[in-house]
């Protein structure tokens, strides 16, 4: 690859991930998670995350999925997953011994706000001018059958997803705010 179109990939992902990173802290400032927002997905800016950007980037998907295709796994994924506690995968555990293998942990409220928003701003950023409030609640159902995740917070995402395609993204920020963060549970 010439020096000319690592530039340009490179200035398209930095530009990318800072465009969601506002996004994301737009939306938890909305919903009264400020610290949150100013500190969201920080770690895209290390070089581990940051170089599998630049090498994969593409402007309309997951530079990490492409580093997964070639490789069978993303060590930027790996690296994200394991500092970001608004991604599910960060909340899953070896199981009690009566249980097999990994099993969800259940995620805090804050978390799970900040994983919508999260959610939101990604499908933003990747689908421009084509997003619609139900496009968060489409890209989750690509995968919900496989993950694993804590029945709760499943329940929680789904209702919050499905609460914003029907309702729109006011009703679904007041709702975390004033229940999902004031209860502080779900």
């Amino acid at each position: 690859m010439d020096s000319k179109m690592t530039l340009k990939k490179t200035i398209g992902h930095f530009k990318t991930i800072t465009y969601h990173k506002y996004l994301v802290m737009q939306g938890c400032f909305k919903i009264g998670l400020y610290k949150q927002g100013l500190l969201h997905d920080l770690s895209k800016y290390t070089w581990t995350e940051f170089k599998t950007g630049m090498k994969y980037y593409q402007g309309n998907k997951s530079p990490n999925g492409a580093e997964r295709e070639l490789t069978g796994f993303s060590e930027a994924w790996l690296h994200h997953k394991g500092r970001n506690r608004h991604h599910y995968e960060y909340w899953m555990d070896v199981g009690p011994v009566r249980e097999l293998g990994i099993v969800g942990v259940k995620m805090p409220a804050k978390y799970v706000a900040e994983m919508m928003m999260d959610r939101i701003a990604a499908s933003k950023v990747y689908e421009g001018r084509a997003y619609r409030n139900d496009s968060p609640l489409a890209y989750y159902n690509l995968t919900k059958d496989y993950v694993i995740i804590h029945p709760e917070t499943r329940k929680i995402l789904e209702k919050l997803l499905k609460m914003l395609a029907a309702k729109g993204e006011d009703y679904t920020y007041a709702y975390i705010r004033k229940v999902l963060l004031k209860n502080n549970d779900y």
